[in-house]
């Protein structure tokens, strides 16, 4: 069972996973360097634990103790106990949620164990934002699809915010980054996959037709300013855009994953 340590000084050096979590790059260089990433939430923490992380230690407010008792008997490590105002001087923000983990991350897969028996997987190049990413995978998971394939510029999907806004997604649907960015789609292809490009190309077709009669689909998006890349745009097997009253051409990159996604689970 976890070790319930009570904490009064903020500057404990034993609180050093959970310094400054609005300091992003920060965050980014010290999470990379320690191997670890953060949870936030009793149900994300949870789902986190369930999926075999491992936890570095656990932070959290009294009231949080009881409910996330089952939890804290599956771990020897250390819980750090500390008053909610406590808390907020340690991290910079509010923890509303009462409850942190920081866990063990683990190695990246190879893309062909992600890919082994998936039908359906998103491939993401270049999204930049934690939460687009985040609410990506949510989406994905909820509708059916099997795994994702980031770019190496993606964000982190462990980073705190894509986690949170994830719900823990982010544990159980396999994902991992594509070493090679160049030839990302030709070699999906090679693998068996049907790639299909949400973009405002001139050839472009109603998403419903796109994946219509495909079985293994890799549904790939682009980043949030810009869309895809020429490179990746043009060496895509299809295009496909999502149906537009006039005037309004685009969505939020992860609105419309969740309409692609919605459409091409029902293929």
């Amino acid at each position: 069972m976890a070790e319930l340590i009570e904490i009064s000084d903020p500057t404990d050096p034993r609180l050093g996973d959970y310094r400054d979590l609005r300091d992003v790059e920060l965050r980014k260089h010290l999470e990379a360097e320690h191997g670890l990433f953060l949870a936030e939430g009793e149900k994300v923490v949870r789902r986190a634990v369930e999926a075999g992380f491992v936890p570095r230690s656990l932070l959290m407010a009294p009231r949080w103790l009881d409910g996330l008792s089952d939890v804290l008997a599956t771990t020897d490590a250390p819980c750090y106990v500390l008053s909610e105002a406590l808390a907020e001087q340690v991290t910079g923000f509010h923890v509303h949620r009462g409850a942190l983990a920081s866990l063990e991350r683990r190695p990246l897969l190879p893309v062909a164990d992600v890919l082994a028996g998936a039908r359906s997987v998103l491939v993401l190049e270049d999204i930049v934002d934690h939460t687009n990413v985040g609410a990506i995978l949510r989406s994905g998971a909820a509708l059916g699809f099997d795994a994702v394939l980031l770019s190496p510029r993606c964000a982190d999907p462990l980073y705190r915010r894509a986690i949170k806004v994830a719900m823990g997604a982010v544990f159980t649907m396999p994902w991992t980054r594509l070493p090679d960015w160049y030839d990302a789609l030709p070699d999906l292809s090679a693998a068996g996959f049907t790639t299909v490009a949400l973009t405002l190309a001139p050839d472009s077709t109603p998403i419903e037709e796109a994946v219509a009669g495909v079985d293994r689909l890799a549904l790939v998006l682009g980043s949030e300013g810009h869309g895809l890349s020429a490179r990746w745009e043009q060496s895509a097997d299809r295009r496909a855009i999502i149906p537009m009253r006039e005037g309004i051409d685009s969505l939020n990159v992860a609105a419309a994953t969740a309409v692609a996604c919605y459409i091409a689970a029902r293929r």
